[in-house]
């Protein structure tokens, strides 16, 4: 069990610092809710919903952009293609935009596996708007307080334009991880574990805890704002379906942990380094808090509610039922992680910082498979698990 002490008693070796750097960089892209009216209109008998293409158009942060999806797996391996788990390798050098395509350059991290884009819903347009690091803010319209975000409007301007280009059918939207500091809890409990010896969940969870209300407040209004544009568009709230998602947890509960808590594989190796009471916070207690308030937030905008929080279950990163690839047994879809591990202090850093703790190619996919299941349930909220020792074929929904 970690003990806080007054001095640092154990250095920390090169590699550890070279993670503890990023982890202070990291720029994720991570009850009694008081309800604002909504701010839109119903459409007007004088307009129509659009005959354009059918779409299905996501919204958000990184975990619905595609970050990570360059990765299949982890490999502490640092050469080459890293045993075969970076899709962004040319067989000379590195080349993101393989992956991200433009948004690679903007750090909006649009990958193609994204979640839009792995999804079968039979949409003739598959819409990807999110950008990865994006807060509520970012989703409203400028005209009600948005902020544009990496060179991009506001997300609710750009569906606008969709909305009146496309007969849009399926609305996704991922958000208010972001608000809620993600980045600065994964931050803060990688230097609890590397320097001081201490636990990180109980200031961390003080930090959701505080957040909370104003960041839900903001899913609350984004959700508001997308069905005035869709109002606005000639929509009818029955013409289209919008789903809200929660956030999977990309590192397991202590007891399914392949590296040990002392010594450093957690952090040179696994790149997972966080103590065992941390990891038990963050699996069992704030990935589902997180999951219970988003819900309630659907709930009350008569929004449909995907619940992503067991969907990694087993296939986080360092979790023992699986293993990085090697140069002699490549990636696996049954086999691999299906999150991206604490890239920075793995040898070298092997690509971007933000890529960190989401799903990675695998982990997409099974997004995707979890949003193609969901638009066969036309109603009600839904939990999305996978199935052990099965790819992405394997997911199925159980009734929230």
């Amino acid at each position: 069990m970690p003990e806080i002490r007054s001095s640092i008693t154990r250095s920390t070796p090169r590699l550890g610092r070279r993670l503890l750097t990023a982890a202070l960089a990291l720029p994720l892209a991570v009850a009694g809710l008081a309800v604002a009216a909504p701010a839109y209109a119903a459409p007007s008998a004088l307009t129509a919903v659009p005959s354009g293409p059918t779409a299905s158009v996501t919204l958000g942060d990184s975990y619905i952009s595609g970050e990570a999806g360059r990765w299949k797996g982890n490999s502490a391996g640092t050469s080459g293609s890293r045993n075969g788990s970076d899709r962004a390798w040319t067989g000379s050098s590195y080349d993101p935009s393989r992956v991200y395509g433009a948004t690679a350059s903007s750090g909006c991290d649009r990958s193609d596996v994204a979640e839009v884009l792995s999804a079968s819903t039979g949409a003739q347009n598959e819409i990807n708007l999110a950008c990865s690091g994006a807060v509520t803010d970012n989703v409203f319209r400028a005209s009600n307080g948005g902020q544009s975000y990496k060179g991009e409007a506001p997300q609710a301007d750009q569906l606008a334009t969709v909305a009146r280009q496309n007969n849009v059918k399926l609305i996704t939207l991922s958000i208010g991880g972001n608000d809620l500091g993600f980045a600065d809890v994964i931050s803060s409990c990688v230097q609890d574990y590397l320097i001081w010896y201490s636990y990180c969940h109980d200031s961390a969870q003080s930090q959701i805890d505080d957040k909370m209300p104003t960041a839900m407040a903001g899913v609350g209004k984004a959700i508001d704002e997308i069905r005035a544009v869709m109002a606005g568009a000639g929509y009818a709230q029955s013409d289209y379906r919008l789903v809200l998602q929660s956030y999977p947890s990309p590192i397991p509960r202590s007891t399914e942990m392949r590296y040990p808590e002392s010594g450093w594989t957690r952090s040179n190796t696994g790149g997972c380094p966080f103590w065992d009471g941390d990891a038990d916070w963050a699996r069992d207690s704030m990935v589902p808090q997180i999951s219970q308030a988003l819900a309630g937030v659907a709930a009350s905008k008569g929004a449909q509610f995907l619940d992503l929080s067991d969907m990694l279950q087993g296939r986080e990163v360092c979790s023992t039922a699986t293993k990085q690839p090697t140069a002699s047994s490549g990636p696996s879809a049954t086999t691999s992680e299906w999150a991206r591990f604490l890239d920075g202090g793995l040898n070298s850093t092997q690509g971007a910082l933000q890529e960190s703790m989401h799903p990675n190619y695998y982990g997409q996919q099974a997004v995707g498979r979890c949003l193609t299941l969901l638009w066969g349930r036309p109603s009600g909220d839904y939990s999305c698990h996978n199935t052990a020792g099965q790819d992405a074929s394997g997911m199925y929904l159980t009734a929230r």
